[in-house]
């Protein structure tokens, strides 16, 4: 008895090459996980930021500083943790060669005329953050108010961190876009950006814009700050800064 003939096997079908439709629930289903994602955007950011600003003060190597936080800004400190001041405990110093030596308490700075810069941030390594507003005190009212004796041609600033240190010129530190700021992007500056008080010099890199500033000291010569011992340039200018002037 002959064999019956094998059926030949069924072609398999081809894949389609769009992909699978996607059925209205599930594409619903991704528009409202994208709305909630935008409505949880605000609380994530908050959260992100926290995160980097609580690791940089435990972080010895400086890696969280190549982390952005959702603003642009990177955070760093030169220490391995920096103690937290506010109204009870913040205190600025004004000395050096002065006639009148001061220390401001936060109230007495926030008392003070403020002034409103808004200016780009540049960091030597490369990011920016465009436009960002920054408010406080001239610091050449507080040399004013000082009154700067001879020889007196330069400010140095020192930090409750314990070790970051900056200087300016005389002619620098009077400019109108040097503020002892007190607010940045429209309020008051975070622990995590230097607060609650930070030098801001809008016209050089922003090393020169000293976090958790606690003394202001003049004195006969430019003392080198800490970058400046480690090879960066004494005078930070930006490329196309107005080096004679300022804006407010």
């Amino acid at each position: 008895m002959a064999e019956k003939p094998r059926p030949k096997p069924k072609p398999k079908p081809r894949p389609r090459t769009g992909g699978a439709p996607v059925g209205r629930r599930a594409m619903l289903g991704m528009l409202g996980a994208g709305a909630a994602g935008l409505a949880a955007a605000p609380y994530l950011q908050r959260g992100w930021e926290g995160f980097l600003a609580a690791a940089s003060e435990v972080d010895a190597t400086g890696l969280t500083g190549l982390l952005p936080d959702p603003g642009g800004f990177r955070y760093y400190s030169v220490v391995g943790s920096v103690p937290h001041k506010d109204e009870t405990n913040y205190e600025l110093r004004v000395g050096g060669l002065v006639e009148r030596p001061r220390t401001y308490t936060l109230d007495e700075l926030r008392a003070l005329p403020q002034t409103r810069v808004v200016h780009d941030v540049l960091c030597t390594d490369g990011w920016r953050v465009d436009d960002t507003p920054f408010e406080g005190v001239p610091l050449a009212d507080l040399l004013d108010a000082a009154g700067v004796r001879s020889p007196g041609a330069a400010v140095h600033f020192t930090c409750f961190d314990g070790a970051y240190t900056e200087s300016l010129t005389l002619e620098q530190a009077r400019r109108s876009d040097v503020l002892v700021a007190l607010g940045m992007q429209d309020k008051p500056i975070t622990h995590a950006h230097g607060g609650p008080v930070r030098l801001y010099v809008a016209p050089m890199y922003f090393y020169k814009s000293a976090k958790w500033l606690s003394g202001i000291t003049v004195t006969d010569k430019v003392v080198p700050g800490y970058w400046e011992e480690r090879g960066y340039a004494v005078d930070g200018w930006l490329d196309g800064a107005d080096r004679h002037g300022g804006t407010a």
